[in-house]
């Protein structure tokens, strides 16, 4: 029997599972919709349903580099707990993760897991995983960098953190340099020109409250807004920013002194962004008595 694409579509949206299962499952049933949810309930892929809503704020950070080294590739892949994070099979899909980006450069994440990886797509190895090791696994997002000045640089901090630097000119050594200093100082972008002018907006409407406070002369007040705007500029672009190796100079004063300039630079770090829940015991008790 013909599995359509538009009966593949349904059952993933009343199930969540991914492409490949849901059209294994309708198969499986003759298209018969209920008889493939009810199968898929019972099945392995039905715990990685019922995970996928749980919260995945844990994981690695992964670097994959073309032999040549001008192509690099930088993925997020997450899960609940820290101790899934370091576990050998949850190491090995990151990793095939990683290559599979760099092999066929994705458009985004769902093509990146619809790509095979030892004969399987990496949805389905997801699902896979998800039952193995009975936590939510999701590919969160992925940087393919293709090197348009003279080195590509790269630093993994841990398993938490990974950084791709693009420099033109200097060497290799300074863009691990630089990789690092990203890493520590968590830059926003390179220099001024990049900052998003309503941010820099925003800034100035509240350091101008603040100053107004002081009681100090319009005059004054303007002088020690754009102080601090300074400030702030150097403290979120790269250029701005005190280098770690040496705080005496900023990088923009390393670069030039190098020769050399940041075409890009992509820093990844597990969970940033994702809310996490803070649980407190006995709060959640006291909510259980007063409601009972």
């Amino acid at each position: 029997m013909q599995i359509t694409a538009s009966q593949v579509k349904e059952l993933r949206e009343r199930t969540g599972a991914g492409m490949m299962e849901c059209k294994k499952a309708l198969t499986e049933a003759g298209g018969d919709m209920e008889a493939a949810i009810e199968a898929m309930r019972k099945s392995g892929a039905a715990k990685a349903v019922k995970k996928a809503g749980r919260l995945a704020a844990e994981g690695q950070v992964v670097i994959a580099m073309s032999d040549d080294g001008g192509t690099a590739v930088l993925v997020e892949i997450n899960c609940e707990t820290d101790f899934v994070g370091k576990d050998e099979n949850f190491e090995k899909f990151a990793d095939a993760v990683a290559q599979c980006a760099l092999r066929d450069a994705p458009a985004d994440v769902a093509a990146l897991m619809a790509l095979d990886a030892a004969g399987k797509p990496l949805e389905t190895a997801r699902e896979e995983l998800v039952t193995k090791v009975g936590e939510n696994v999701q590919v969160r997002r992925f940087e393919r960098v293709q090197m348009q000045g003279d080195c590509l640089g790269s630093y993994r901090h841990g398993v938490r953190i990974g950084v791709l630097v693009d420099l033109a000119g200097g060497d290799e050594e300074l863009a691990r340099d630089l990789s690092m200093h990203i890493a520590a100082s968590r830059p926003v972008c390179i220099d001024e020109a990049q900052v998003a002018p309503e941010l820099i907006d925003k800034e100035r409407e509240i350091f101008s409250a603040q100053a107004l406070e002081s009681g100090k002369p319009p005059q004054i007040v303007e002088k020690m807004v754009e102080g601090r705007i300074k400030k702030f500029l150097g403290e979120i672009t790269l250029l701005g920013q005190p280098f770690v190796k040496q705080p005496d100079m900023t990088v923009a004063q390393l670069l030039k002194e190098k020769g050399a300039s940041v075409k890009r630079f992509v820093r990844f770090e597990v969970g940033e962004g994702i809310e996490k829940k803070t649980e407190n015991f006995a709060e959640e008790v006291m909510a259980q008595v007063k409601a009972s």
